[in-house]
């Protein structure tokens, strides 16, 4: 997937990420149930950026070498059965260029394929290299003035609002983000940021 960027900008980047959850879970007083071996949200293929595949390959450099070929051995697979349906992701695999609905339909034919690394026990193997989206999710979303949960285990807990210096910061966040891919798309002169999941482990 190109060369690795070993960039301050990333890694504050994915410290800031989870340091806004945290910060956000506690505002919400502890209302999220999100917790070791929940991992409702691990079950589908959604996009995650370049830099996040980055991060998935440092933390499968950390595994030994039979959980990392494991890892890999599932995502290839995982990767076999969408571009079997899809051809164009063989020579297109980045999804900038692809429309929403065709993304939409992937992720909808493929909502029962569980992320490469999740164990058995429903815990992650990358826990501590695991993309954006996986450290901020859990948090209620907000969209036209109403607040709902982030997954389906969140329609029996108490859906809280965030307060606006929270929210202030998840705009900063993505700020951050979008900074460095911009970046990242400097130093590796690759057309795309964004990828389906399983695609970041190989």
């Amino acid at each position: 997937m190109g060369t690795d960027v070993s960039s301050p900008l990333r890694t504050s980047l994915f410290e800031s990420a989870s340091l806004w959850f945290r910060r956000a879970r506690a505002s919400l007083l502890e209302a999220i149930p999100c917790g070791r071996a929940c991992c409702e949200c691990c079950i589908g293929i959604f996009p995650i950026t370049r830099l996040d595949a980055q991060e998935l390959r440092r933390g499968l450099d950390a595994l030994d070498p039979t959980q990392r070929e494991a890892i890999v051995a599932r995502a290839t697979n995982q990767v076999g059965l969408i571009e079997a349906s899809y051809p164009s992701l063989r020579s297109t695999p980045c999804l900038d260029e692809w429309a929403d609905s065709t993304l939409d339909a992937i992720a909808e034919q493929f909502a029962d394929l569980p992320c490469p690394a999740l164990g058995t026990d429903g815990s992650c193997l990358v826990y501590a290299s695991r993309p954006i989206t996986c450290r901020t999710m859990g948090i209620p979303t907000e969209s036209n003035g109403m607040v709902e949960g982030a997954c389906t285990v969140q329609t029996a807990v108490p859906i809280i609002r965030l307060s606006h210096s929270l929210q202030a910061e998840s705009v900063r966040l993505a700020e951050h983000e979008a900074a460095a891919l911009f970046v990242a798309g400097q130093v590796q002169s690759q057309r795309g940021d964004e990828l389906l999941l399983p695609y970041g482990f190989l």
